[in-house]
């Protein structure tokens, strides 16, 4: 039921709202003045508040930037014995979502209830949404209850109140930029702009441009001024993924943004002044860099104020089962399949895999499964050849199939090509060069599913 708060130092009037608005089956509440209302609103979730202008205790327009400040899904309507354009303008700056005359405008009084709990139910929506981002790319959702992702996650929390540069260093695809996001959503810039850009993805010119703009005239075809990324930024975070590929002169660019908060467009001649904080990650070991030449010495230190180290997969294999789980959830919705678990030899063979690509490479893997998978349960037939002959033991109902074994390469090899014929049986007899009658019997000996 939507509550309403009617906030009036005048006892007849508040009955007389109170009446009318409870007749409609909403629950009214009362307050004579601004100290009680506070109290109201303290204990109750209230969606419209209708509050005088003047109360003993303060005024109603100043109390209405309170409530929005406070409650930003509440609306507030105002009402006056005496109305003037200066007060109504207030009001509406102040966030109230209507101002009216009392007495004259009691029939509008509903009708505007009505109105603004839409724009109450439309708040709600909005916050819930905003919510549901944030959560996104909250530290919460990194999945891992491994030493060292849980150690990583608290270096993060830790940093993410602060403005200090982050380097963030780990192979690739082990979520450095989910890290990111999850740092940048837990500071106090989480309000304003996350932009990320891949070093690695651009050549020089295109890169400059892309992070410090351009003026008009700066080149062929630049007909007017563009903001880079720094600009689009501002007072925001800049995720600089790759920075190992960024070239020296560059570099030199970004070490004066960080030494003085400007930098010069392409093109221009005076500098544009920004604040941003910097986050960077790299998969290369930038000493090696540095003593290479490929890599500014002093723009490492200062990119290099505060270092997490994501540790690789085969590092925290107790984690893959549960990112399994998760992008099995994910990958299974998308697809519209129903395939609620995941085998235990499938599991096995994951934590026996070398993970090049990490998370990213498991987050493939699964949702291939997903596609080719036929039954409720994530099968090792639905791997990928590469995986299914790692040298381990696979257990069957009967007996063990050592990886090096005859019988098990068959198996294996029978899989792969009923997973190449999509489960046609006579079109993998005939490649398998064998009868189909054989084909079912080595099905059945195998436990091929």
């Amino acid at each position: 039921m939507n509550k309403i708060l009617i906030i009036d130092d005048e006892e007849k009037i508040r009955t007389l709202l109170s009446r009318i608005i409870s007749l409609e089956g909403f629950d009214v509440f009362q307050a004579s003045d601004l100290k009680n209302a506070k109290k109201r609103l303290e204990v109750s979730e209230i969606d419209v508040i209708i509050s005088d202008v003047k109360l003993p205790d303060g005024s109603g327009v100043e109390f209405s930037k309170i409530i929005k400040d406070n409650y930003p899904a509440s609306e507030v309507i105002l009402l006056t014995a005496f109305g003037n354009i200066p007060d109504g303008v207030q009001s509406i700056k102040n966030g109230a979502f209507d101002y009216i005359t009392k007495g004259d405008d009691n029939n509008r009084i509903i009708p505007l209830v009505y109105k603004a709990l839409e724009k109450v139910k439309l708040n709600k929506r909005l916050f819930q949404l905003e919510k549901q981002l944030g959560d996104k790319h909250s530290f919460e959702n990194i999945i891992g209850k491994s030493s060292l992702i849980k150690s990583a996650i608290n270096s993060a929390k830790k940093v993410a109140v602060t403005d200090a540069t982050v380097l963030l260093t780990g192979e690739t695809g082990t979520g450095k930029e989910v890290f990111a996001q999850a740092i940048h959503n837990a500071g106090n810039r989480s309000k304003q702009n996350f932009i990320a850009i891949n070093c690695s993805a651009f050549g020089k010119d295109l890169l400059e441009n892309e992070l410090f703009g351009h003026k008009a005239g700066a080149f062929t075809g630049a007909m007017k001024d563009s903001k880079g990324i720094f600009e689009e930024a501002n007072n925001g975070t800049v995720f600089l993924d790759e920075i190992g590929e960024m070239p020296l002169d560059l570099q030199a660019k970004l070490l004066r943004v960080l030494e003085s908060g400007e930098f010069l467009k392409v093109g221009d001649s005076k500098p544009t002044k920004v604040n941003v904080r910097i986050i960077a990650a790299t998969n290369r070991d930038l000493q090696k860099e540095i003593d290479n030449g490929n890599f500014r010495e002093d723009l490492y230190y200062r990119i290099n104020i505060f270092n997490i180290v994501l540790p690789s997969l085969r590092e925290r294999t107790s984690d893959i089962e549960e990112l399994a789980c998760f992008f099995l959830i994910k990958f299974s919705a998308k697809v519209g399949k129903k395939i609620t678990g995941i085998s235990d030899e499938y599991i096995h063979l994951l934590k026996k895999h070398h993970w090049k690509g990490n998370i990213r490479e498991l987050r493939n893997i699964i949702e291939r499964s997903v596609i080719l998978e036929d039954t409720q349960e994530l099968s090792v037939s639905s791997l990928p050849f590469d995986l299914q002959q790692n040298p381990i033991t696979i257990l069957s109902e009967n007996k063990v199939l050592s990886a090096f074994s005859m019988a098990s390469a068959e198996k294996l090899h029978i899989q792969k090509i009923l997973n190449h014929t999509k489960g046609n049986k006579a079109e993998a007899a005939r490649l398998l060069e064998i009868g189909i009658a054989t084909l079912y019997r080595k099905i059945e000996e195998y436990k091929i599913s």
